[in-house]
């Protein structure tokens, strides 16, 4: 089947209320297709929607009858964001956080994250109350429209719950902010009929107390399907009504453009345990003594959950040397707000745990990195087993809840349903506390065998909830894939109050039809998503979304998720025979797919099944390469000390002529060779760097490669007001200052990391310089007896994966690192046996004991790189800052600048959008110096932000300067110096200056 045309007439009421917004490419439109449920239906168009009268002009005046969808996160797993019609994105664009009340209320919009908002909350104790295990990827709109919950809040803290009031936006364009005093009088005039008839429904559930009950007991536990009609009890004016059964209506009502909400403490001492069982009966009958013993969660996993937390990286020794047989596990977790009060409650809770038939004895941890393992397991859970499925199937997450007291009967039964229909390898995990439990199957839908056996299973399973007086959904929404159990769950009269409900807010019923409400018995298998077998990483990708957040380009062109899915779709056109979309496809996919993929691995850091779609690019790059241009780079991997002086050479000419004529030369130029072979000149722009030189010293404690970046590019303005030494030369200066003594390789001129190669899929000129990489570090490290480090944390990470290459084994970042954990990052690299370690570990751990700062900052600006990230080095970074500045902050809406290597000089745009966010942030104030730990990202950060970013290393130098001890930065810069460094006094625990303040995101009450 062919992908269907738009049509003309509505793209043109689309772009007259919404210009400049409107997406109709094939690229773009199947792209939003995807999210994480089953379902899959193509919109006509994709409106990136910026203001709130612009989604009211939309709703209004441009959509007539079309079907409207919105969509921010696309998390979703019952298919409430996918739409034939107009897909509405609010990601883009309303992603505002506001902290009021000193962090006890925060007004948001849709399209931030659960993290970003509570990482704006963290500085004043507080978080927000729903507490998904998506909270990476999921969005306040989600939060809303599905009224999450989560693991720890249960119905007291969720979505509905802790909802203050909420901007809306009706199907008729009327603008409701519930907030106003005269929010009621504004409904009854603008919307009559809807203020009626909602003060007519509660009167309904009031006058019959049979109804009223029924809907207590629906909601007096995890409860996601049809409407929530408590809030018609639980609320007495028709705007709050409104305000609250908006909440879980899954975009069927309005649009909620901000919500205020209320937030709680945040709990930061914990700790936490995975509590062992012999079977799933044993685990699930010991939920009353942990639920009386106070555990803030309780999280179960089944024996085949277990098997697969044994295969992440991340799996404490225990977990991995488990043989699970029939075994399940609970993970809990004590919260406390002191360290007293927890200890108070592990105290009181020992004995419970002591009593329990455990497989092993309970063992809880405090450790912050122990922890965050154990949340990693569980919270990455459902896409680690979907991202194991075979090939060609598509993994469902069924979601529902039962009466603690029938939790264990439950998933007796559910396991027999799993054998009756043939899912052997079905996982069951979930909110043990609660009742709430998941589990997921995998279908191959391509035949009628599969079809009709989810169907018969999906019928047994609503009988067996139903039974048990449980809920088809607890939290994931009712979406298509509920929406024809609805009236079952909930009876006839109220079934009717929801329709009703529903013809009210929207007379048209243009609002996301077919979820929640629907006429087709048979809705939740129809427009089912399969899957054609394409390539590794595809296959592998369950399209949860949790890898868009971190996304350099996700607000220019694709995220790593809609990359994979239009390999997916490329494939799909192919299998059918549509030679013109394959070929639009492919046109597309070339500027959006790869030459804007920053290629960072930042995805692989929030994947579960830990893809990174960044490698996938590579790959594709490399197979777009020609012969000729693997000869030119094959040559320059030869002659590479020279390439990069000619480099540097002409940025230092560039840098002494009038800039029109620079940048005019290399416009023209580009016009005539393309963008992705001639980079963009446009100012701020430093003159080229120093050439690298030699280093001998007696007995060295390491090997420093210092990275060519800096000779490509010079340094910024140094405090003295003259151009500053770089990171090298900075690195060199503090190791002497300290009595460090570092060797630098004789060859090091003509020495890369070997990522412009690799990134570019140059794979003849990687091979020719990682052998000469290699060797001369063999040498220089006497065999791999000294580490070898590196100043720039992009070629730090470029090294060790040249080393892994020459391995068995993956690359040390293969999996998200953990920067909270603060450990030394190296690779012992097989054959070559050479260890590598970023510089601001290096620093932090050897020299910086050693020094004094002479010249504290007042306040510093720290920008955590991508590659900082994967290596785990933030926190060192973080630590030096903290050493010479008396406040330093960390951006809350941090992210990878985008710059990539030559990507941000490529494609300047990339780097604009990707530090958009983070830019205002740090605009909104002024600090007196701005740091980070690689040079071109430092360039990236000074761009968009107009202030001059340098590296960490260059500050604490400065900063650790004494008036008899200063050198010629110049002649450092040079690395020319062959004598051994003189020793400079051990000053280690002598006037070691702590951190005057604490390490904090920027101020949150400023919003974004």
């Amino acid at each position: 089947m062919t992908l269907a045309a738009s049509d003309p007439a509505l793209l043109d009421r689309l772009e007259a209320a919404a210009p400049g917004r409107v997406r109709s490419r094939a690229t773009d439109r199947l792209a939003l297709a995807h999210d994480a449920s089953h379902y899959l239906l193509t919109p006509q168009a994709v409106v990136s929607a910026s203001t709130i009268e612009e989604v009211a002009r939309l709703l209004s005046e441009a959509t007539a009858d079309a079907p409207i969808t919105f969509r921010s996160g696309g998390t979703s797993l019952s298919g409430q964001a996918v739409t034939d019609g107009v897909l509405i994105d609010t990601r883009r664009y309303f992603r505002r956080i506001e902290v009021l009340d000193e962090g006890r209320r925060v007004r948001v919009q849709p399209g931030a994250t659960v993290r970003q908002a509570n990482a704006w909350l963290a500085r004043h104790g507080r978080k927000l109350g729903p507490d998904p295990a998506s909270e990476a990827a999921c969005t306040i709109g989600g939060v809303i429209a599905n009224n999450s919950s989560g693991m720890a809040c249960g119905i007291r803290d969720n979505a509905y719950r802790t909802l203050e009031s909420a901007t809306l936006v009706l199907p008729s364009g009327t603008v409701i902010d519930t907030s106003r005093p005269d929010a009621d009088e504004q409904l009854r005039e603008q919307e009559p009929e809807l203020y009626r008839g909602l003060l007519g429904i509660r009167e309904t559930l009031l006058g019959d107390r049979a109804l009223a009950e029924s809907v207590r007991t629906q909601f007096a536990r995890k409860n996601t399907m049809g409407y929530g009609l408590n809030a018609f009890l639980d609320h007495e004016t028709p705007a709050q009504m409104l305000a609250h059964v908006v909440v879980g209506s899954e975009g069927t009502l309005a649009f909620v453009a901000e919500s205020t909400m209320r937030t709680i403490p945040l709990l930061p001492h914990a700790a936490t345990g995975l509590l062992y069982f012999d079977d799933l009966e044993s685990a699930t009958s010991a939920l009353p003594a942990l639920i009386e013993a106070g555990f803030a969660t309780i999280e179960l996993l089944d024996a085949a959950s277990l098997r697969v937390a044994q295969l992440d990286t991340l799996a404490e020794e225990g977990l991995r040397g488990f043989t699970v047989a029939d075994h399940a596990a609970l993970l809990v977790e004590f919260q406390a707000a002191t360290d007293g009060e927890l200890d108070a409650l592990v105290a009181a809770g020992q004995p419970v745990l002591d009593a329990l038939p455990l497989t092993v004895p309970a063992r809880l941890t405090r450790d912050a990195s122990a922890r965050a393992a154990l949340w990693h397991i569980r919270k990455g859970l459902y896409a680690a087993v979907a991202g194991s499925r075979p090939q060609g199937t598509t993994a469902l997450l069924e979601d529902i809840a039962v009466p603690p007291e029938a939790l264990a009967r439950t998933c007796r039964e559910l396991s027999v349903l799993f054998d009756r229909h043939g899912y052997r390898d079905s996982v069951i995990f979930g909110h043990a506390k609660d009742g709430n439990i998941h589990f997921m199957l995998t279908e191959r839908f391509g035949d009628d065998e599969g079809l009709d056996r989810y169907l018969a299973f999906t019928d047994e399973l609503v009988a067996l909830v139903l039974a048990e007086g449980g809920t088809l959904k607890a939290e994931h929404g009712t979406g298509r894939m509920m929406a024809p159990f609805v009236r079952e769950q909930f009876g006839d009269e109220l079934y009717a109050l929801m329709v009703e409900l529903k013809r009210l807010c929207d007379p048209r019923g243009v609002l996301n039809p077919g979820v929640i409400i629907t006429e087709h018995a048979d809705a939740h298998v129809r427009d089912l998503k399969s899957a054609l077998p394409v390539e590794e990483e595809v296959d592998r990708c369950v399209e949860c979304g949790y890898c868009e957040p971190v996304c350099p380009s996700r607000d220019l062109t694709l995220t790593p998720r809609q990359r994979i899915v239009l390999r997916r779709e490329l494939a799909a056109a192919e299998h059918r025979g549509d030679e013109r979309l394959v070929r639009q496809l492919e046109r597309e996919y070339e500027y959006d797919g790869e030459q804007t993929c920053a290629a960072d691995g930042m995805c692989q850091t929030a994947c579960p099944v830990a893809i990174d779609t960044g490698a996938l690019v590579k790959r594709l790059r490399a197979e777009r390469v020609g012969r000729l241009e693997q000869a030119a780079w094959s040559g320059a991997a030869h002659r590479w000390g020279g390439v990069a002086r000619a480099g540097s050479a002409a940025l230092t000419v560039a840098d002494r002529m009038p800039e029109p004529l620079v940048t005019g030369a290399s416009r023209a130029a580009r016009s005539v060779l393309g963008a992705e072979r001639v980079p963009e000149y446009r100012r701020p722009m430093p003159a080229g760097g120093p050439r690298r030189s030699a280093l001998q010293a007696e007995k060295p404690v390491a090997v420093f490669f210092a990275a060519c970046i800096g000779t490509m590019f010079g340094a910024e303005q140094g405090s003295d007001g003259e151009r500053g030494m770089g990171s090298a030369g900075a690195l060199i200066e503090l190791c002497e200052r300290a009595g460090v003594p570092v060797r630098v390789p004789d060859a090091i001129e003509g020495l890369c990391c070997g990522t412009p190669w690799r990134s570019k899929g140059f794979t003849r000129g990687f091979e020719s310089m990682r052998k000469r990489v290699l060797d001369a570090l063999f040498e220089a490290t006497e065999g791999g007896a000294l580490p070898v480090v590196c100043d720039a944390s992009s070629c730090t990470e470029g090294l060790m994966a040249m080393i892994a290459s020459d391995a068995a084994g993956p690359p040390v970042a293969e999996h998200p690192a953990n920067d909270g954990a603060g450990g030394e990052n190296s690779l012992a690299g097989g054959a070559s046996g050479l260890n590598v370690v970023d510089a601001v570990s290096f620093v932090a751990e050897h020299v910086l004991p050693k020094l004094e700062a002479t010249s504290p900052i007042a306040s510093m600006v720290v920008h955590p790189t991508c590659s900082s990230h994967r290596l785990g080095t933030t926190a060192s970074t973080v630590a030096i800052a903290t050493r010479i500045a008396d406040e330093v902050e960390v951006p809350a809406d941090w992210g990878c600048c985008g710059f990539a290597g030559d990507r941000g000089l490529l494609h300047p745009e990339l780097t604009a959008a990707a530090t958009a966010p983070e830019a205002a942030t740090v605009a909104a104030q002024d600090f007196e110096a701005y740091a980070s730990s690689n040079r071109t990202c430092e360039l990236g950060m000074t761009r968009a932000t107009g202030r001059p970013y340098r590296h960490v290393l260059e500050l604490l130098e400065e900063s650790t300067r004494t008036v008899d001890a200063r050198v010629d930065a110049a002649t450092v810069a040079t690395l020319s110096a062959s004598a051994t460094p003189s020793a400079a006094p051990d000053v280690a625990g002598d006037g070691v200056r702590p951190a005057q303040g604490p390490v904090r995101p920027i101020r949150t009450d400023r919003g974004r």
